[in-house]
């Protein structure tokens, strides 16, 4: 949050929750100076000297709404509470982050991105040829591939190179790998972004479908990122993982499909935890994304569901930021987080919840 947005938002919120004798955030009691609460000794001002406190202004006045939420806070429902803790923390969470990426550091960065001939995929590769990366491309349609490459080479990609691959096979994956790897001379960031075709459709069945779908959006992640991980772990470097918000909460029309993602975020979670016990210098970033316009997306879900698609070229910068970062999840749009963070807490009435978000009639 920029700071003249928080500083808006904590002097309205001061302004709305502060009367005269309230008791200030740090002990005592106050008084009340053109509707806003000047502390006593003893509260928090007693720790800010001069020269800082022009500079946590903003901070003194969401502690102040944030004294005076916990007040109300025992009269609430259960379920305004949770909501109402929520966005407090979000606040002071968005108080206190700050972007800690560094275009630079991709520039020369080796990078195999998988799924790169559309969609979040494309605008990824176009944003690490913008940054100054080194990047092998591959999808299955070598023509589109072609075209995608020779964007990124005018967009300043340092190097660029292309390999058409179905990762339906079984020996695909390590062979791009090791192409890649003879290329760029290493990688640096290894971008698992494909996805098999999946209808948007009620389950009908098709045990053999699942199959082949698992293989191409499950196994074959895993088959990449073992070929690549000791060139990651000789260069220190990430593995990203693009998935899904049905990976984390189940959604009709997608049984398919959520399997495979829920397989995605259970084992390279698992995989993160071992590589840390292990002291193996290989970081790995969870990528969690909604509903987001590219125009499959776009035409599986138009007129079944009720929600506004993000950008692609948005996400894709989103998912390259978290990944040079190396945090370990990323939600986009943000609010996905919170979304899952209500998904456990109330199990109740989220089944109605989640329905309410799709236009489906019985036959």
């Amino acid at each position: 949050m920029a700071a003249p947005r928080a500083l808006r938002w904590a002097r309205g919120c001061r302004e709305l929750v502060t009367w005269p004798g309230r008791p200030s955030p740090g002990g005592g009691r106050g008084r009340c100076e053109g509707g806003h609460v000047v502390p006593a000794a003893g509260s928090w001002r007693r720790w800010l000297t001069a020269s800082e406190e022009g500079d946590y202004s903003i901070l003194a006045a969401v502690l102040s709404c944030e004294a005076s939420f916990f007040t109300t806070l025992r009269d609430m429902r259960p379920l305004g509470k949770v909501l109402c803790a929520t966005g407090i923390i979000a606040v002071l969470l968005a108080f206190f982050w700050k972007d800690t990426f560094n275009p630079e550091s991709l520039s020369g960065a080796r990078v195999l991105l998988t799924g790169a001939s559309g969609g979040i995929g494309e605008q990824m590769a176009y944003h690490y040829a913008r940054f100054g990366a080194e990047i092998l491309l591959t999808a299955r349609r070598e023509a589109v591939l072609q075209k995608v490459m020779e964007k990124c080479l005018t967009l300043g990609a340092k190097k660029t190179f292309y390999i058409p691959a179905d990762m339906s096979s079984p020996s695909e994956p390590e062979k791009v790998v090791q192409f890649a790897v003879q290329k760029l001379g290493g990688l640096d960031y290894l971008v698992l972004n494909h996805i098999g075709i999946s209808p948007f459709q009620m389950w009908n069945g098709d045990v053999e479908y699942t199959r082949w779908l698992m293989q191409v959006n499950f196994f074959s992640y895993v088959a990449l990122a073992t070929a690549a991980l000791p060139t990651l772990e000789k260069n220190k470097g990430s593995l990203v993982v693009v998935s899904s918000l049905t990976g984390k909460i189940p959604t009709p029309f997608t049984t398919s499909y959520s399997a495979t993602k829920f397989a995605l975020d259970g084992f390279f979670s698992s995989l993160r935890h071992e590589l840390i016990m292990q002291k193996r210098n290989i970081s790995v970033t969870l990528c969690i994304l909604g509903l987001i316009d590219t125009d499959t997306a776009l035409e599986k879900t138009r007129g079944k569901v009720y929600l506004t698609a993000s950008p692609a070229a948005e996400a894709a910068l989103a998912i390259i930021q978290a990944g040079a970062t190396k945090v370990q999840e990323v939600f986009y749009p943000w609010w996905l987080q919170h979304t899952c963070s209500l998904w456990v807490l109330f199990p109740c009435h989220r089944n109605q919840v989640l329905q309410s978000f799709y236009n489906y009639s019985s036959p």
